[in-house]
């Protein structure tokens, strides 16, 4: 075993009753052997399709949670959507890569941050490039300048998480995260995987914070032919505590077929899956079967410590 997660396990999280003897699911007004489930659809404001997928998704009941990423075209019309339905669990999903080829988005911020770009001003469209290169404060103003601009438009975002995990990857960029997650008083939308993979979160996150107990998403292998039984598979599977499905909901239309033409992972086709999945009989069957219930980060959020430590936990 690596000694350096150790930490992690002082973390509060969905299995682990607290300092009171309760677990999450008992603070949330459940049994302790409850099974709980966050349904996240991903990317929203990236395109039209993926708000239109979302959107109906959302209401059908089987979709009940969601972030949205300022810095894309679409952000807007979700924004729109969000102020209409305020009851709604509407998070962040802070971004500082452009990760398709013919459809690409730059920062926010109006101050210089040159390590998030590429030489022609957007964001760097390499994941791994962008989580090595990038400076911790330069994506600190960008992230600030992002939650900035979602209120600005009204919106009173219930969690913040990272697109493509890039601010999970370095100590200093994951701190410079939980720093603005304080300062607006946003939890983070961080599951006890993410710190067993990153051991230097533990430490950032300090003994307080809570976690669900574990998020996941349909990897790049699997065939299109069994994207149904995977689910299948892994949602039966599902414990005590919470657990949150990322998935990444689309409508395949021609306009989202060419942005995403450059590769298939997360394109048009993934995506059209996953909303069919997730808005089909076959995934209301297995809520019914399983016995999971549907929580959202709102409801989370009422029954945890507010983050905010106000402007003084700026750097």
């Amino acid at each position: 075993m690596n000694t350096r997660a150790a930490p992690a396990l002082a973390l509060a999280i969905g299995l682990t009753a607290n300092a009171s003897g309760q677990t999450l699911a008992e603070r949330l007004g459940h049994p302790p052997d409850a099974k709980l489930l966050i349904v996240h659809a991903d990317d929203l404001g990236e395109w039209h399709a993926v708000n239109a997928a979302a959107i109906e998704a959302f209401g059908t009941g089987l979709v009940n949670s969601g972030t949205a990423m300022v810095p894309c075209p679409w952000f807007p019309e979700i924004a729109a959507w969000a102020l209409a339905h305020p009851d709604f669990d509407l998070g962040l999903h802070l971004t500082v890569t452009s990760e398709r080829t013919d459809y690409r988005w730059g920062p926010v911020t109006r101050e210089p941050v040159p390590s998030l770009l590429d030489p022609l001003g957007y964001f760097k469209k390499i994941q791994v490039e962008a989580a090595r290169t990038i400076d911790a404060g330069d994506a600190e103003r960008e992230i600030r300048a992002q939650i900035d601009r979602a209120l600005g438009f009204g919106l009173k975002p219930t969690h913040l998480d990272s697109h493509q995990g890039v601010l999970y990857q370095r100590a200093d960029l994951f701190r410079a995260l939980v720093r603005v997650a304080r300062h607006y008083g946003i939890p983070l939308g961080l599951a006890r995987t993410h710190v067993e993979a990153h051991p230097f979160m533990a430490d950032a996150l300090g003994p307080e914070a809570v976690l669900i107990d574990r998020a996941f998403d349909i990897p790049p292998e699997v065939p299109a032919s069994k994207w149904g039984e995977w689910y299948e598979d892994e949602i039966r599977r599902i414990g005590p505590g919470v657990t949150a499905i990322i998935l990444h909901p689309g409508l395949a239309d021609a306009e989202l077929r060419a942005a995403t033409r450059d590769r298939p992972t997360w394109g048009a086709e993934w995506r059209q899956r996953d909303f069919d999945f997730f808005t089909g009989e076959r995934f209301r069957r297995l809520l019914r079967d399983t016995g999971l219930r549907l929580v959202t980060w709102r409801e989370i959020n009422t029954v945890i410590p507010s983050p905010r430590e106000g402007p003084t936990a700026r750097p």
